[in-house]
C-alpha cells in the first residue's frame, strides 16, 4: 500500500521550520538566488556560522521547503553540496492557471456584491478555521507565540514578513505579496481576505491579541498588519476596522 500523506502534519512541520527568523532569512536567500548556494555562500550572506547554517538547512530540507544536491563542479574539482528552495504545489507548477483562477474569483466577488470586503474577509477566516483549528484540549497561546506562528504562516505563503515592535503594538511588515497584481486590481477582495486570514488565525489560536488593521501598499511593495495585545482572546465574530484603516 502506498504511504498516505498527512497535510496537517506537513503544514505543522513547515510552520515549525519557519518559526526561526534565521531560517526564514536563509529560505529567502535561496528563493532569491538565481543559482544554488552552498553552506559557505549562505553563511557569508546571512552572517551565520557554517555549522548553524547546516542545522537550519537540515530543518528546511526535512520540512520540504528546500532541497540539496551534489554539484560536481565544486572548487578544485571536488563535489560540493548545494541547496535550492523547493517549488512544489499547484501554484508553482502552473502559475498561469493559478493566477487565472484567482482573478476569476476576485473579479466576480468585486462585481457581484456591494460589500466584497466583508465576504472576502470571511473567506479568509474560513480558511484559517479549516487550517489552524487545534485539537482539543486547548487552552490558547500567548500573544508572542501567536504572532510567531502568524509570521511563520505568512513566510510559508511567500509574503517575506518582518516583525516590528512599536511599544505594545506589533507590526508585521509584508514585503512580498504573492498576489501583488491582483491586489492592485482588487484590493477590497485580496487584502480583505488576507486580513481575514490573520484575524481568523489569531482567533483559532485563542491568542490574547487583535489584528486591528492591514494597510495595503504603504509602499509599492509593502503592506503592514497591525496587532495589539489584549486582555481577552479575540472572537471570530469581532467587528473591527477593516483594510486600509489604522
Amino acid at each position: 500500500m502506498p504511504p498516505t500523506s498527512d497535510p496537517a502534519g506537513e503544514r505543522s512541520q513547515a510552520h515549525g521550520a519557519l518559526a526561526s527568523a534565521s531560517r526564514v532569512h536563509i529560505l529567502n536567500l535561496l528563493r532569491g538566488s538565481g543559482t544554488p548556494l552552498d553552506v559557505a555562500q549562505i553563511a557569508a550572506l546571512s552572517a551565520l556560522h557554517p555549522n548553524t547554517v547546516r542545522f537550519h538547512l537540515k530543518v528546511l530540507v526535512d520540512a520540504g521547503l528546500a532541497c540539496g544536491r551534489t554539484d560536481p563542479q565544486g572548487a578544485s574539482g571536488r563535489p560540493r553540496l548545494v541547496y535550492t528552495a523547493t517549488t512544489d504545489g499547484f501554484g508553482a507548477k502552473h502559475p498561469d492557471h493559478f493566477q487565472l483562477l484567482a482573478e476569476i474569483f476576485a473579479s466576480y466577488l468585486a462585481a457581484s456584491t456591494t460589500i466584497p470586503t466583508g465576504l472576502a474577509e470571511e473567506a479568509g477566516r474560513a480558511f484559517a478555521r479549516r487550517h489552524q483549528r487545534p485539537s482539543p484540549p486547548f487552552t490558547g497561546v500567548s500573544a508572542d507565540e501567536a504572532v510567531r506562528r502568524v509570521v511563520a504562516m505568512f513566510a510559508e505563503l511567500g509574503f517575506e514578513p518582518e516583525l516590528d515592535r512599536a511599544g505594545q503594538d506589533l507590526q508585521i511588515r509584508l514585503h512580498a505579496c504573492p498576489f501583488l497584481t491582483l491586489a492592485g486590481k482588487y484590493p477590497e477582495v485580496v487584502c480583505s481576505m488576507h486580513l481575514g486570514l490573520l484575524r481568523g488565525t489569531l482567533a483559532e489560536l485563542g491568542a490574547p491579541a487583535t489584528a486591528t488593521s492591514l494597510r495595503p501598499f504603504v509602499e509599492p511593495h509593502l503592506c503592514v498588519a497591525h496587532i495589539t495585545p489584549s486582555t481577552e482572546a479575540p472572537s471570530d465574530a469581532e467587528n473591527l476596522p477593516s483594510v486600509g484603516k489604522a
